[in-house]
C-alpha cells in the first residue's frame, strides 16, 4: 500500500510503502473492539464515591414542625427521598478494579489493524519532517487545515521532547486535536479520533519497533 506523505504546507511530497500484511491484511472488527473496550475500562479509576445522608450539606434542622402541617412528617432535606440527598445505600468502596488485560501480541496486532483501518478510510496524514520554528497556535491550526483536517486528530508526536516542544505548546490549546507519543500509539486513541497525523520516519519507527513483533519471539512492551 502506497501512502501519502504531506510537506507542513500540505503539499504533496512523495509516498510511502506501508505492508498491509503486517497490519493484518484486513480489518478484525471484533478484535478492534475487544481492544478498544480494555483500553478503555483501563482509564476508569474505580474511585466513584455516594453521600449518605450524614454527608450532605444540608442544615439539620427539621423542615417544618411535627403535626399540624397536614403534610407528611420530615425531619432534615438531607433524606434520601429527597432531590440532593442522601443515599440510602452509600458507596464506600475503596477502590473498584474495571481492569482488563489481553495477550501482548494481541494487543499490539490490535495496534497494528486499527492503523490499518484508518489508512484504509484515509484517515492518516503523513507529513515529511514534522516541526515548528517556534510555538505558534495559529501555526498548527493552520497546518492542520492545509493538512484538509477537519474533525477531531490526534497528533502523534516524537518522544524527543526538546524536539516536540514547540508543536507541543502550539497544539495544547486547540480544540478536538489529543497528543500522544508517537512510540505509544494505540487502537483506543487511534480509533477514538477521526484523523491521525504522524510524522514519516516516527511512523516507520513505530511499524519496526516493538510493536512489529507479534510472532512468538516478544521483545520490550507496546
Amino acid at each position: 500500500m502506497d501512502v501519502p506523505v504531506y510537506s507542513m504546507s500540505g503539499e504533496a511530497a512523495g509516498t510511502m510503502s506501508v505492508d498491509e500484511i503486517a497490519l493484518g491484511e484486513t480489518v478484525n472488527a471484533d478484535l478492534l473492539k475487544q481492544a478498544f473496550v480494555m483500553y478503555h475500562a483501563n482509564r476508569r479509576q474505580g474511585s466513584a464515591r455516594t453521600k449518605n445522608r450524614a454527608a450532605t450539606a444540608y442544615t439539620t434542622k427539621k423542615m417544618y414542625k411535627q403535626k399540624g402541617t397536614g403534610r407528611a412528617r420530615h425531619g432534615d432535606k438531607g433524606a434520601n427521598l429527597f432531590r440532593g440527598g442522601g443515599h440510602a445505600k452509600q458507596k464506600t468502596r475503596t477502590r473498584e478494579d474495571y481492569h482488563q488485560s489481553m495477550p501482548k501480541k494481541m494487543r499490539r496486532k490490535a495496534n497494528r489493524n486499527a492503523l490499518l483501518a484508518k489508512l484504509l478510510d484515509n484517515e492518516v496524514r503523513v507529513v515529511d519532517g514534522l516541526s515548528f520554528d517556534s510555538p505558534r497556535t495559529k501555526d498548527f491550526v493552520s497546518f492542520l487545515g492545509a493538512l484538509k483536517v477537519d474533525r477531531s486528530a490526534l497528533v502523534a508526536l516524537s518522544g524527543d521532547a526538546e524536539k516536540s516542544k514547540n508543536a507541543r505548546l502550539s497544539a495544547r490549546n486547540v480544540d478536538n486535536v489529543q497528543l500522544c507519543r508517537a512510540d505509544q500509539l494505540n487502537a483506543f486513541e487511534m480509533l477514538n479520533n477521526r484523523y491521525l497525523v504522524i510524522d514519516k520516519s516516527e511512523l516507520e519507527a513505530w511499524l519496526s519497533g516493538p510493536s512489529s513483533h507479534t510472532g512468538k519471539t516478544v521483545a520490550g512492551e507496546a
